[in-house]
């Protein structure tokens, strides 16, 4: 078992490590670039490809979806009330607690713990975050409530496009699932070497109030995914990626939320780096829990 977590986290530790080690360095990185490059095109290609391949029940699709839903609904109501009696800005600090990191870590520990199941369970996930994290979460940045962002967005049409081949029982082209697949190789190597760049960049500022928020989103992200789980009955692979999904620390996207609407990004960022940290260190206790 313990060879088992090793062989999970260390992928995950080193390609986040060649980001950090990378720009420490002063070497350049376009975090911009490849910020774009993944969300429009490599995730897309990775959701895709990866639907084509594997035959994920629409039940089980449905019920991670659900799931997915129901934790954010939970981060939210829960942040919210908490953010308000401790009266911190709820449009600077409550991003951060409905949004985990599923993607940039959540997703390859998805893959490397449960295979290709657990990275189909572990994107759905994901695309319902960003789904509602380009939505719901960039509302509550900015004050104000606006569609543009979602049907702009190349993963919402993706899903609506892969969701209805897949459930229609409609193969992909042998071209068009080579390319995107290949393609879709590139999303999760970038996203972890783009968390390693990102937590080299971040400075910490209120270490007290980081901390605190930091332990919020990891506790209460392991409560609910539990409860989530044993209510809908989830077992196997559904279980545990649930569960680790939304264990995740908080997610690079709602510091870029907060640096975009001037929204306290500095002591965002710190919630985003000490989270990340305090997650890399519960890892292996996490991966004990959830693995068969």
């Amino acid at each position: 078992m313990l060879y088992d977590i090793f062989a999970i986290i260390s992928p995950v530790f080193v390609c986040a490590m060649i980001g950090y080690t990378w720009v420490k360095q002063d070497h350049p990185f376009e975090t911009q670039f490849v910020s774009r490059l993944v969300i429009n095109i490599g995730a897309p290609c990775l959701i895709f490809s990866t639907f084509m391949e594997i035959e994920l029940e629409q039940d089980a699709f449905i019920s991670m979806a659900g799931a997915a839903f129901l934790t954010m609904l939970i981060f939210g109501l829960v942040g919210f009330v908490i953010l308000r009696i401790f009266k911190l800005d709820q449009r600077a600090f409550l991003p951060s607690q409905i949004f985990p990191n599923v993607g940039n870590m959540g997703l390859p520990l998805c893959l490397l713990a449960f295979g290709e199941e657990g990275l189909a369970l572990g994107l759905t996930y994901f695309t319902v975050n960003i789904v509602f994290g380009f939505t719901v979460g960039m509302s509550i940045s900015s004050g104000k409530m606006s569609g543009k962002e979602l049907m702009t967005n190349p993963m919402f049409w993706t899903v609506i496009v892969t969701m209805t081949l897949m459930f229609s029982g409609i193969k992909s082209p042998a071209w068009l699932y080579n390319t995107t697949n290949l393609i879709g190789g590139l999303t999760i190597p970038m996203m972890l070497i783009a968390l390693g760049v990102s937590l080299a960049q971040f400075k910490i500022t209120s270490l007290t109030r980081s901390i605190s928020l930091s332990a919020l989103r990891l506790g209460l992200g392991f409560i609910t995914g539990n409860v989530i789980a044993s209510m809908m009955g989830l077992e196997g692979a559904a279980k545990g990626v649930l569960i680790m999904q939304c264990s995740m620390p908080v997610a690079v996207f709602a510091y870029l939320f907060a640096m975009r609407y001037d929204r306290q990004p500095q002591e965002v960022a710190a919630t985003v780096v000490i989270s990340t940290v305090m997650s890399f260190l519960l890892l292996p206790a996490l991966l004990w829990y959830v693995l068969p």
